[in-house]
């Protein structure tokens, strides 16, 4: 009788698992059906447009950058409707090839028609803007990639799409992220991966890859992104376009999604940032020039009252940029730092002053500042928004890690003990990370990372440095690889510690030379994790290769500056 019920209680725990999973399966097909409709209606309003209006000025109006495209809007030589149906047939077509849009946004066509009915144009009037999934537009879901975020439309814009709207600007589609946001890849069991424009074996990078793949594909011409770790920088620098991320509390995060919690809400010491994404830094610039208005510090009192300088932004008085091509903890492939080299070169040329820089602690940074800030419970606040969902493939390794108890944790630590060294060095397994065990260590944990940065700032002030230039990591990844590669983000994460804003360039391409001079790269150990690297970014000849450049905090005008200049040199040469 005891082995007949305790065959029944296993059938029916199958029966049940059987049965939740197909309710998720279910879920994820109603997602992909509704967005699928919403790309055939979009199509169909694409093409009764174009019956209307002949495609002869497309090529024109996708070459403008958008500092020539919004004089041309505001003087009346294009209409807001031709840019828009212009952008949102490119996006389809480029949507079709990298997967890279979640959502086109119906009501778009709405705000078109309120635009061109206000007396006032804003600084963005009639530019289609696309938007990350988690940022919240009203009627529109926030699913970060997961199952329990398919439920309940957004009841309000955040404040960033109201003020978007406000300054003319038309959101018309919701782009691809990775699930949970928390991978540098770009996919998801819901809708899948999403493919970078230049090459489809390679990841446009994440989080914010879908703002990556549509942009540089020429279907948007100005996305916003956000950034915990490099999630604007790592796509920019994967998809060949420049990208900001700002001080966090510079521009507003209000309704804005993450993780299934309001990101205002989420008491955190390394803050996300939203930021713009464009094809050049004057596009930067005008958007946040756009954000940085009344609107905005009146609908989020949080927000520092500080308007766009363009003083600073339009100066051309030489600059003291600090320089670094590591940070000693992974090394980036070969072209990586060849960027950083030749761009130091072309700054000093111009007449620069270039002085050598080295940050401090990175290996520290990383494990006991960056990656225990969010595993600092063992990952069981992080485990617990996979709950009824079908986890990522590229996820798996990390999710796996943290579902360890603590005392396999504690016997795993105690069997690589002789790698210590090895661990401190370059530690890739979030299994390790020590936790905060009691509000003491938690209280501790923040102020450590207030002691780094009041470090960080002495050594800046000390060497009277102006900005910063370093490396960001690249090129494009292989699809698959950032999930085995966590850790390799410290170029850009230290900047999410420090809350310094921080933005990128692209400056050259991958060359045969780098190809061949990547076959001899070893890294810091030659150990299993340089030896993926190796191989994530095998294979980019022709591919974009940017670098990094950072300011002190809310000095956003000063980094797009040495931005602008780089951009400049590197545009020349």
């Amino acid at each position: 009788a005891a082995l007949i019920l305790l065959c029944g209680s296993a059938a029916a725990v199958v029966v049940w698992k059987w049965l939740s999973r197909r309710q998720i399966q279910k879920k994820m097909e109603e997602a992909r059906r509704t967005r699928d409709e919403g790309v055939k209606k979009m199509a169909k309003a694409v093409q009764q447009f174009r019956e209307q209006v002949p495609s002869d000025q497309t090529d024109a109006i996708l070459s403008l950058p958008l500092l020539e495209l919004t004089g041309r809007l505001r003087e009346g030589s294009l209409s807001p409707k031709t840019v828009l149906y212009t952008y949102l047939e490119k996006a389809l077509e480029v949507t079709q090839q990298t997967n890279c849009l979640r959502h086109f946004i119906p009501e778009c066509e709405e705000q078109l028609q309120k635009i061109q009915r206000q007396r006032e144009k804003g600084l963005l009037y009639g530019i289609p803007v696309s938007i990350k999934d988690h940022i919240g537009h009203k009627g529109h879901l926030s699913t970060c990639g997961l199952v329990q975020c398919l439920g309940t439309p957004v009841q309000e814009d955040s404040v960033l799409v109201k003020v978007l709207k406000r300054q003319g600007a038309i959101p018309f589609a919701m782009t691809n992220v990775p699930q949970s946001l928390f991978n540098y890849d770009c996919g998801n069991p819901i809708f899948g991966q999403t493919l970078n424009p230049f090459n489809h074996q390679k990841s446009p990078g994440g989080s914010s890859g879908g703002e990556g793949a549509l942009i540089a594909g020429g279907g948007s011409i100005l996305g916003i992104g956000s950034d915990i770790g490099g999630s604007i920088r790592l796509p920019s620098s994967f998809c060949g376009l420049c990208g900001l991320k700002p001080t966090a509390e510079r521009l507003s995060a209000w309704h804005t999604r993450l993780l299934n919690v309001d990101i205002c809400s989420r008491p955190t010491p390394v803050p996300c940032a939203l930021g713009p994404m464009a094809r050049d830094v004057d596009s930067l610039a005008l958007c946040m020039k756009a954000l940085l208005c009344q609107e905005m510090f009146q609908l989020d009192p949080t927000v520092p009252p500080i308007p766009f300088d363009e003083e600073v932004y339009s100066s051309s008085a030489p600059l003291r940029v600090g320089y670094y091509n590591t940070d000693g903890y992974f090394p980036l492939p070969p072209c990586m730092r060849r960027a950083v080299q030749e761009t130091r070169g072309a700054l000093q040329a111009a007449g620069h002053q270039l002085v050598p820089f080295s940050p401090p602690r990175i290996p520290y940074v990383m494990t006991e500042l960056f990656l225990k800030t969010f595993f600092a419970d063992g990952g069981r606040a992080w485990l617990d928004v996979f709950t009824g969902d079908i986890v990522d493939p590229s996820l798996k390794p990390q999710v796996n890690c943290c579902k360890i108890p603590r005392l396999g944790k504690k016997l795993l630590a105690l069997i690589l003990k002789p790698l210590q060294f090895l661990l401190l060095l370059k530690l890739k397994n979030v299994a390790t990370i020590s936790t905060c065990r009691s509000v003491k260590e938690m209280w501790n944990h923040h102020h450590q990372i207030q002691v780094y940065r009041t470090e960080f700032i002495a050594r800046w002030r000390e060497l009277q440095l102006d900005v910063v230039l370093c490396p960001v990591l690249g090129p494009a990844f292989t699809t698959g690889y950032p999930g085995k590669l966590l850790t390799a983000i410290s170029s850009t994460m230290l900047y999410n510690v420090l809350n310094f804003p921080a933005g990128v360039v692209p400056v050259s391409t991958v060359t045969e030379a780098d190809e061949e001079e990547l076959k001899l790269y070893q890294g810091c150990c030659d150990d299993p994790w340089d030896r993926t690297l190796k191989q994530a970014v095998a294979g980019a000849v022709g591919l974009p290769v940017a670098v990094q450049c950072v300011a002190l905090p809310w000095r956003e005008e000063l980094c797009l500056r040495l931005m602008k200049e780089v951009e400049t040199l590197s545009r020349e040469k």
